[in-house]
């Protein structure tokens, strides 16, 4: 006979945190959002710890290695997505790792026997008013000379003059050689006062450029996620087919950790993955899984070696797979049921093996809930798709900037082996959506402002740490009604006026 559970599952926004005693040291600057990434056990430290409790989601829409970039600097964590080549993959997890905190790599290049209507073009392209003129027109050509705003009039000169004739040639050009440190490269910024210093290397040829609009921001990343070499940390999603030929190419270009990439993690294909993980590589490879939803799905997944668990079936905003297939589960009972296997196996084990809220994540205090209910961090798609940094498309839909959202499932992404269950190689239906999210600017603005969010709510509740929260964190359930009182009610908003006046 079927099993029933007696109560039925819940979301995240059918519950609410009650606050309680805050001391006068608890306000958001002392609070800590340091969690573990992977396993650990009792009295010893995880090799890898999140300085923020926030990874994006293993998706074409979302993981790329400019975004990587962009949450490493903050303390979070990419899973670079593993629907496309072994080589394209790797490709994108060693930019991240090549990538020199305040060593920009020339984006707007040209050469010189092009016009001004060329360096007029390449800036509305690019943004950028720094030009590097190299002998083949590309990043890492021989430096001839540098075009900033200050080298054209564009009211006096012809838009066909030629590059060579204005640009600052590389005898008056003050760069540094490569090998050079940041701070040194920012000495000589500010000693010469110049906006950008160009890195060459002994043969002349272009590397990088630091700008001085950078140096404030370098010092602002207090919180960014480093290895023991000072690059920045990033992680890749495999699949349960092709790994033992992906695995070693993502380690070779210096991934740090992996994921399997799965709609549904309660599987023999993911036990087979983690073993030859393992066999081959023992615990030196740090490697999570999932999807659960249960606490036997945890525990299947912690006996197999697992590293960290990623919790949450179908309550992704482009998932349909409830609706297709009819499984899932509410992603807070979700939570609060693994988050209790997991003490359990901690209690009997004494390994720690962090838990990760995979979806379900609408509202900023949503995160705080996911945390306050045992999740270590959270993985998210939807919110970091609509930021510059992720790599879809900007797009204007009925007069409002948009960005493109799709789910691995969708026809679009076709990742038949995210849902892979042993038969044909190929999306047989679609579990996923294309779609479009409101463009919200950059990340670190928007993850600045949620994580401020979700510090001050832990204040409420007296905690200056994760684990303090979910300590002393008091959950409560909402009904329809709490939830319409919660948000604004009995006015009508300004904006809702103005809008019908237009």
């Amino acid at each position: 006979m079927a099993f029933y559970f007696k109560e039925p599952c819940h979301t995240f926004n059918e519950y609410l945190l009650v606050p309680g005693y805050s001391s006068s040291e608890c306000t958001p600057d002392n609070v800590s959002l340091k969690t573990p990434l992977t396993k650990f056990r009792k009295g010893e430290q995880p090799d890898i710890t999140l300085n923020i409790p926030m990874t994006s989601s293993i998706m074409q829409s979302v993981s790329n290695d400019t975004l990587a970039v962009a949450l490493a600097k903050e303390g979070g964590l990419s899973f670079i997505y593993g629907s496309q080549s072994i080589e394209a993959e790797a490709a994108m997890v060693g930019r991240v790792k090549a990538y020199k905190a305040g060593f920009v790599p020339s984006d707007s290049n040209i050469k010189p026997d092009q016009t001004l209507a060329d360096i007029l073009e390449l800036k509305k392209k690019t943004g950028h008013s720094t030009v590097a003129v190299t002998d083949d027109g590309t990043g890492t050509g021989k430096l001839l000379g540098v075009v900033t705003s200050r080298d054209y009039r564009i009211s006096r000169m012809p838009v066909e003059t030629q590059v060579h004739t204005f640009m600052t040639p590389i005898e008056k050009v003050i760069s540094a050689p490569m090998g050079a440190t940041l701070s040194e490269c920012n000495d000589i910024i500010w000693e010469k006062k110049l906006n950008a210093l160009p890195v060459l290397d002994q043969d002349g040829r272009l590397h990088y450029f630091v700008f001085r609009k950078d140096y404030s921001a370098h010092k602002e990343n207090a919180s960014e996620l480093l290895d023991d070499k000072k690059r920045y940390m990033v992680g890749a999603g495999i699949n349960t087919r092709d790994y033992k030929e992906r695995i070693p190419a993502l380690l070779e270009a210096g991934a740090d950790v992996l994921c399997i990439d799965s709609s549904e993690g309660y599987s023999d294909w993911q036990k087979m993955t983690l073993s030859w993980v393992r066999e081959q590589y023992g615990d030196s490879v740090k490697i999570g899984a999932g999807n659960v939803v249960d606490g036997d799905g945890f525990r299947f997944l912690a006996d197999a070696g697992v590293d960290f668990v990623k919790i949450g079936i179908g309550g992704g905003s482009i998932c349909i797979t409830r609706e297709t297939k009819g499984i899932g589960r509410g992603q807070a009972t979700a939570v609060i049921e693994v988050a209790q296997a997991r003490d359990e196996y901690y209690k009997e084990t004494g390994v720690y093996v962090p838990i990760c809220s995979d979806g379900g994540i609408v509202y900023d205090h949503h995160l705080t809930l996911a945390l306050a209910m045992g999740a270590d961090f959270v993985m998210l798609g939807r919110y970091f798709s609509r930021f510059d940094e992720s790599p879809t498309n900007k797009v204007n839909i009925n007069g409002q900037y948009m960005k493109e959202y799709w789910g691995e499932g969708s026809n679009r992404a076709r990742n038949w082996q995210r849902y892979d269950q042993g038969g044909a190689k190929k999306l047989s239906f679609e579990e996923g959506v294309d779609s479009y999210v409101p463009y919200a600017g950059s990340l670190k603005d928007n993850v600045q402002t949620t994580l401020y969010k979700v510090k001050s709510t832990m204040c409420n509740c007296g905690a200056l740490t994760i684990r303090e929260l979910q300590q002393k964190a008091k959950l409560t359930l909402v009904s329809s009604t709490s939830i319409v009182e919660g948000g604004a009610h009995d006015v009508l908003l300004k904006d809702s006026v103005n809008n019908q006046s237009k």
